[in-house]
Parts: structure tokens; sequence; C-alpha cells
């Protein structure tokens, strides 16, 4: 019986797509707005209906009703502009925020509707900068305690704040402790048992705040793990004090380790892969269906499973072109072998 399906967006090869637990993998068909030989950055689940996907892709916003098979362009007025970050709101699937980046414009959309409108939110974001030249919006994150408050950063660019579901954003990174505090990699909101969390990866540390923001703990990777650049965290679905993180040398690296906090990224531990990954762990997802179900994929292509919460992993035969992003979906997509399809070779 299959678990649902795996999606891995890559740069280069569009959406790559298993529904037998990554024994066969198949790229995406011709004849469809999202070619697939496309850049794909980020995927997100519809929370109620888990065939329908979204894609950041460099044609802009593109959606699956089916489980990733068929993609269609979202008509926005970022239309033809590379998206780095889509981010449905888990709570109301017509709230979608998208972040566009390098070569684009850094701009943050959001859509109330389901895409059927579009307000460009009302913040400046520098158009260069130091680190990486376009700044590229890659963190969102919503509170799942308070629907009005929102947070996203920019790599490089800083980190932001609503209190008024995006009608207005405050710009906090200052407040951050060390270097590099503008260059902000990922954002997750703990509920905590009541006693809410911020935690902000930026290149260098993870932060934390237990007062949404106004002052900020935390630890610098290399001082408490070795390594120094830290860049995938996730929650599971539902998560009240678990969050999984990742850590490398250097992207894209020559190696990784997965990190796991059931604290409210108070303290770490590394959880046993199989084997090193052959550079910086990029993405890091979980089954809705199936929290304890892990998938994180590494910049230059190896992808590993875990079925018990990362306390063991498998890594798959298949290894990808660039990753940008996986995504693993309760539903079971309907994948007929064709010359598209990726079979395991004996």
């Amino acid at each position: 019986m299959s678990n649902g399906t795996l999606l891995v967006a890559t740069v280069g090869q569009a959406v790559i797509r298993s529904a037998d637990d990554g024994k066969t993998w198949h790229r995406l068909g011709l004849g469809q707005d999202l070619e697939f030989d496309a850049i794909t950055r980020s995927l997100s689940l519809h929370p109620g209906t888990p065939e329908v996907i979204y894609a950041g892709t460099d044609i802009g916003l593109c959606v699956s009703h089916d489980t990733g098979g068929r993609w269609q362009q979202v008509d926005s007025p970022f239309n033809g502009q590379t998206v780095w970050k889509v981010a449905v709101d888990p709570q109301d699937a017509r709230r979608i925020f998208v972040g566009t980046g390098a070569p684009s414009r850094a701009v943050l959309w959001r859509t109330l509707d389901g895409g059927a409108s579009w307000d460009r939110a009302p913040v400046e974001i520098p158009e260069f900068c130091d680190g990486v030249s376009r700044p590229r919006l890659l963190a969102f994150a919503y509170d799942p305690c308070d629907r009005n408050q929102l947070w996203f950063g920019l790599e490089e660019g800083g980190l932001f704040h609503s209190r008024d579901g995006g009608d207005s954003w405050t710009r906090v990174d200052d407040r951050l402790l060390w270097d590099f505090n503008s260059d902000v990699h990922n954002i997750v909101v703990l509920p905590n048992h009541g006693q809410k969390v911020i935690v902000v990866v930026c290149v260098n540390a993870v932060y934390r705040s237990l007062d949404e923001g106004l002052t900020w703990t935390g630890i610098i990777g290399r001082e408490a793990f070795g390594l120094y650049y830290l860049r995938a965290m996730n929650a599971p679905p539902g998560s009240q004090d678990t969050v999984y993180l990742s850590i490398s040398d250097g992207t894209p690296g020559t190696t990784s380790k997965v990190l796991v906090s059931r604290d409210a990224a108070l303290s770490w531990q590394v959880l046993p892969l199989p084997q090193q990954p052959n550079s910086c762990v990029w993405a890091l997802a979980f089954n809705p269906a199936n929290p304890r179900q892990i998938v994180a994929g590494t910049k230059y292509g190896h992808l590993f499973t875990s079925d018990n919460g990362g306390d063991g992993w498998q890594k798959h035969w298949r290894e990808f072109s660039e990753i940008a992003d996986v995504l693993w979906t309760p539903a079971v997509a309907q994948i007929k072998a064709g010359h598209q399809s990726i079979v395991k070779q004996h």
C-alpha cells in the first residue's frame, strides 16, 4: 500500500514524482504550462484537498489538481517571474502568500480568494544586497495561534513581522544578536503548550523569541554543532514543540546533518542518517497524514525518508538534479509510465 506521493522540486527538471514509496520516479509530461525541464523552487499543499499542490516556478505560480501530474499557471501580476516561496494558509486554503526573488525583484504577494486577485505587500525590500546580489524571499510563517500574525524573511534583506494579516509589516532583524542577521533562511512559529516560540534560522544562527520578536536568544551553529551553515527547518503538522533543522559546512556544502528539537528549539540532537549526505540538506517535509514520515532532500540530489520521526532513515536509490524543495502528500497519484518516466535500473 502506498504512503501517498513524494514530490521533488528541482532546478532544471521541474517536479519529479513517486507514488510507490520511491521505487519508481516520473518526470512531467509534455504540453502543459510547466515545462518538464523548468526550475521549481517551492511546493505547498492545499490543507483540505491533498491532490491540490502549488509550485513556485520560473514562470510564476503554478497549481496542480491531480497530485502533480498536470500543472496550470495561476494568472497573477508576477507571471514570468521566479517564485521562491509559496505558503498556503493551513487554516484557509484561499489565503496564499507568494514570494519572488532572483533573478526577479523580491516582492511579497497575497491572495485572499485562492488566486483570483492579488495585492502586493506594502513593504520596502532592497533590490540588491551584499551576499547574493538580488534577494530572494525564502521564508514565510503563519502563526498557528493568531492568524493575524505573519512572518517572512529574505536571503538577504531582513526579517519582517505583521500583526494585521499582512496589511502592514515591520522589519525586526535589527533586534537579532549576531552578524548576518539579515540573511534569513527559515521561520517557524510553535504553540509550545501556550508559551509560543518564534524560531528564526539565519545563515549562521538559530534564534528564538518568547515575546513575538521583541527580544531574542539563540545559538551560533559553529559553536553548537561544529558546522556553520543552517538551512532547512520545518515542524510536523500540528506540532506543539517539535521542529527539525539542517546544518552544513556551507552552500552547496560537502556534508550535512539533520537535527531535531523536542523542546521548541531550546536543545537539539543529531539524527542518524544512513550515510553522509553529498551536500547541504536543503528541504524537509512531512506527510500530513502521518507526521512521523519525513522526507529530506540535499542540494545536490540525495533523498532520504524516515517512517519513525527521524530515528531511522533510508536513502533512496534515485538521485536528482539540484533539489530545491520536497513534499509528501497523502494523495496517491495515478502515474502512467511513459517516455518521461524514470524507471529503476536493475
